[in-house]
């Protein structure tokens, strides 16, 4: 079945709408474009002409390392955090070092981090960091306990803007940091850390 250039490009802005979370092309394609006759070529053409429309809006579409979103530009979240009624909890240091060290030096078992970071790892921040699918066990050392490797995930990645972890800031950006783990304040948390 065929589809007019018009019609594709709002029915890929409605389901990146929609859907409230990344869309890849692969996605739009198996699922709201799956009775159309439309290549991925045209697909990311139209994302591209998306990305365009919304360039000087308070919404623009990104690419994130699981696809396309809507997000407000970054520049206006000061004016609309009033919109959110709970403030969320910050995330400690411990937790930002931990989730810092993994996503710098993947993969690492909790022995790594707790070497770089000088103090023992608690087992709270790592399950923290899993439950916000952040970090996963992606598999084992092979040295006497088999201890756990831990690396980022798709969604950390997206999460931050970025959309791979070559888009990391350097560790000696000090303001790229900041302004990325300055994120991490937005994030609901379930529970107090208290490390």
């Amino acid at each position: 079945m065929q589809i007019n250039d018009i019609q594709l490009k709002q029915l890929i802005e409605a389901s990146l709408f929609v859907m409230g979370k990344p869309l890849s092309i692969k996605m739009i394609k198996d699922t709201v474009l799956v009775k159309f006759d439309v290549s991925r070529v045209r697909i990311k053409a139209c994302l591209d002409e998306l990305q365009q429309d919304y360039q000087e809006r308070g919404v623009q579409l990104v690419e994130v390392a699981s696809g396309y979103r809507f997000q407000t530009q970054e520049l206006l979240s000061e004016f609309l955090q009033p919109l959110w009624q709970e403030k969320s909890p910050k995330y400690s240091r411990a937790t930002l070092e931990t989730l810092a060290v993994i996503a710098y030096q993947q993969p690492v078992t909790r022995g790594d981090i707790e070497h770089v970071r000088g103090v023992a790892v608690s087992s709270h921040i790592i399950k923290s960091l899993a439950d916000r699918h952040w970090v996963k066990t992606v598999g084992h050392k092979e040295v006497p306990g088999r201890p756990a490797l831990y690396a980022t995930t798709t969604e950390f990645l997206s999460y931050f803007g970025l959309k791979a972890l070559a888009d990391l800031p350097s560790l000696t950006d000090e303001e790229s940091l900041q302004a990325l783990f300055e994120k991490v304040s937005m994030v609901p948390q379930q529970t107090e850390e208290s490390n």
